[in-house]
């Protein structure tokens, strides 16, 4: 059989596809980053789009020979690459229109706690998405998955995981929230058993276990499981900092990051992540495991804790480079004349002198500023890494004297080439 993976590369989408391929299904991903489709490993077929652009008749020449259409593929929250409305509801009415008449059975992957009347539009639209497709006559199974645990982390559980790890506070978030989790694998193995038709058809299941708990509680889980000692003090985040984190995410999601923080994400933790796992198991379905069951059968690793710690500093590591870099530029111009001079007492021309002091204070400027957005960071380190080497190239050339200055300017540049070369390291978000 042919199973068809919308956003195959994400979470979810890629635990699906592996679960298919194992399972004998001819699997072919669809998402329109490259990188991220290599990064799935070899062995695996990719249409190569934008879900969200996509026309029916595309579609239709996309599905045309599937016997499975899974939908992975979803967004927290309207940003700069995400647009709810597209991926949620637009695409799924023009899947529709491109199966129609046709035995291909869709599985819809969606959220538990959608409704009309969710607090959050990503609940909204989900909901929106799953009334087209259980309106459209096609055979089709809704899966909605409480918050989902796996070896990967992205989103939601990359918060988690990094709440886990700070050092020596347990920082009481959101202690009124009541969350459900749900085991990667359990997830995948129920796309895979909606695949091979062993559910019943028109069924929407919540997909849970049975136990839930306090957000403060599965911190405090993670972080045990992670090998980390109890916190020595436990604090409350106040709720006015948590507003301010959360706006401050949301204006980075128009830079095109997506960070976990954002105000979907902590609408939908104060609502609480709860599901009910009767309809799953009334359909064919199996019992989900517990979260003390799912964290047994994953290890926590070194990659594990490099991860959770750095997911802190990352932020902090591309901050302080833009507060390098801008008030480099920026002084640059402000002491314009002060920052010629350095040139023309060593026996620099004038004009060559003020060009070479405008231009790199531009320079400064642009890539500070570059590295403040997603779609520009990774071009942007590598520029500051050049234009750093150029730097001490061409100053040892012009003024080497100021390699023996005794604040160092020169010596400088060392440390921000490798705090350059380390978030470069970092770039990857799947």
């Amino acid at each position: 059989m042919k199973a068809v993976v919308l956003g195959g590369y994400g979470l979810i989408g890629s635990a699906v596809m592996r679960a298919l391929a194992a399972a004998g299904f001819d699997v072919t991903g669809v998402g329109r980053s490259a990188a991220a489709a290599r990064r799935m490993g070899p062995g695996f077929n990719w249409n190569l789009r934008d879900i969200s652009s996509v026309e029916t008749p595309e579609w239709r020449n996309v599905l045309r020979d599937a016997d499975v259409v899974v939908n992975a593929a979803g967004a927290l929250q309207d940003g700069g690459r995400d647009d709810l409305t597209a991926i949620h509801e637009t695409a799924i009415g023009r899947i529709a229109a491109a199966l129609e008449g046709t035995a291909t059975r869709v599985v819809q992957i969606s959220a538990a706690g959608v409704g009309p009347h969710a607090s959050t539009e990503f609940f909204r639209s989900k909901e929106r998405g799953d009334a087209i497709l259980q309106s459209s006559g096609l055979d089709h199974v809704i899966l909605r998955p409480v918050l989902v645990i796996g070896p990967a982390a992205y989103g939601g559980t990359a918060l988690l995981r990094a709440a886990a790890a700070i050092p020596l506070i347990g920082l009481q978030i959101l202690p009124g929230a009541q969350v459900q989790t749900v085991a990667l694998d359990d997830l995948a193995r129920a796309v895979v058993l909606a695949a091979q038709g062993a559910i019943t058809p028109g069924t929407v299941a919540d997909l849970t276990e049975a136990e839930s708990r306090s957000f403060p509680e599965l911190v405090q889980t993670v972080r045990r499981w992670q090998g980390r000692p109890d916190p020595k003090m436990r604090l409350r985040l106040p709720g006015v900092l948590l507003k301010a984190s959360s706006a401050m995410a949301d204006l980075l999601g128009h830079l095109g990051w997506r960070a976990p923080l954002r105000s979907t994400a902590i609408r939908a933790l104060s609502d609480g992540i709860a599901g009910d796992p009767g309809a799953w198991q009334a359909a064919g379905g199996f019992r989900c495991r517990s979260l003390d069951e799912t964290l047994a059968a994953l290890p926590s690793t070194v990659q594990e804790r490099w991860f959770a710690r750095m997911f802190l500093l990352f932020p902090l590591l591309i901050l302080l480079l833009a507060l390098f870099w801008v008030p480099s530029g920026a002084i640059g111009l402000i002491r314009f004349d002060a920052a010629v001079a350095v040139l023309t007492e060593r026996g620099v021309a004038m004009g060559p002198a003020q060009g070479a002091v405008a231009l790199g204070a531009l320079v400064d400027l642009v890539l500070g500023l570059a590295v403040l957005s997603r779609r520009w960071l990774r071009p942007g380190l590598i520029d500051m890494i050049a234009v750093s080497l150029g730097y001490l190239i061409c100053g040892t050339v012009l003024t080497p004297d100021i390699w023996t200055d005794p604040l160092g300017p020169f010596v400088k540049v060392l440390p921000g080439i490798g705090l350059a070369l380390a978030v470069l390291g970092l770039t990857d978000d799947r």
